[in-house]
């Protein structure tokens, strides 16, 4: 038993999984947060799976967010007007970035799954968190050059969001006060995962947990550990394909085709229908 669980790991296999590697991007400046909790649950049930596991922990690394001159090493292509956008992109070509962009690229290039940890500030994520994205999605490494969404750079790996948030469930409903969650969530599910070309897996969603009890604290991180035991196997949020825009906009021939159907084909491309009340939540 020993031998072939030894021989499974070096093949690249437990128990028929194939190994895969993992980013956890973690932003929370306490360790003993439920944050942090779940961060710990993550890479103990996907290391014990035989996975590869790396964590980003940005506080911890005291990850500048802060895009800038600095992000370069060495000459401008342009010394006369800084564009931030255009001088990454050549920097990234020349191999001329700073170190802390070059090394959080190799981890995402690695990583078959990324999972974004974070509690959520002001209806988005931390500042650290959205400094990373700033300054790692690089134009021609994440996106540019028409590959976009569907034909994304990083399509082919899948990213999720784990977050905590303040307000319980009811806040997020289609009449909480804070607004359906299908909704808070597009920009950055559509935005900030799909549109690099990520396959985009339902989010895990912790609501109060500063006001359940240690036993609901224990059962959710039980829950997640569960879940992550499949996360490979689990079908991946509906978005529409990039094949069927034009010129940036749905095509007349898709547009014809969801004429008869009650909802829109997501909550962005809508086509002043209903949208699936699980459009951003479930498969």
């Amino acid at each position: 038993m020993a031998k072939n669980l030894i021989q499974s790991f070096e093949s690249g296999r437990v128990y028929g999984k194939q190994q895969k590697n993992v980013l956890i991007v973690y932003a929370h400046p306490e360790p003993k947060s439920f944050n942090g909790a779940l961060m710990r649950k993550a890479v103990e049930t996907l290391e014990a799976d035989g996975h590869r596991v790396e964590v980003s922990d940005l506080y911890a690394m005291h990850f500048d967010p802060v895009c800038g001159r600095t992000d370069i090493v060495g000459s401008l292509r342009d010394e006369s007007f800084f564009k931030y956008q255009m001088e990454t992109k050549s920097a990234w070509e020349n191999g001329t970035l700073s170190d802390d962009i070059k090394v959080e690229m190799e981890k995402l290039k690695r990583a078959d799954l990324v999972i974004f940890q974070f509690p959520l500030y002001w209806f988005t994520v931390p500042a650290i968190m959205k400094g990373w994205i700033d300054r790692v999605y690089v134009m021609g490494f994440a996106y540019g050059k028409g590959k976009l969404y569907s034909d994304g750079p990083l399509k082919g790996k899948r990213a999720m969001l784990s977050f905590t948030t303040g307000g319980p469930n009811i806040a997020y409903g289609d009449a909480g006060m804070n607004g359906d969650m299908n909704v808070v969530l597009w920009p950055l599910q559509n935005g900030m995962l799909r549109f690099v070309g990520f396959d985009v897996m339902a989010p895990q969603i912790h609501y109060a947990p500063a006001h359940v009890s240690d036993d609901d604290r224990k059962q959710w991180l039980d829950d997640w550990g569960k879940r992550l035991n499949n996360i490979f196997e689990e079908p991946s949020l509906k978005f529409v394909d990039f094949s069927n825009f034009t010129n940036t906009k749905l095509s007349d021939k898709y547009v014809e085709g969801e004429s008869s159907k009650k909802y829109g084909p997501t909550l962005g491309q809508n086509l002043g229908k209903l949208f699936s009340p699980t459009g951003m939540l479930k498969p």
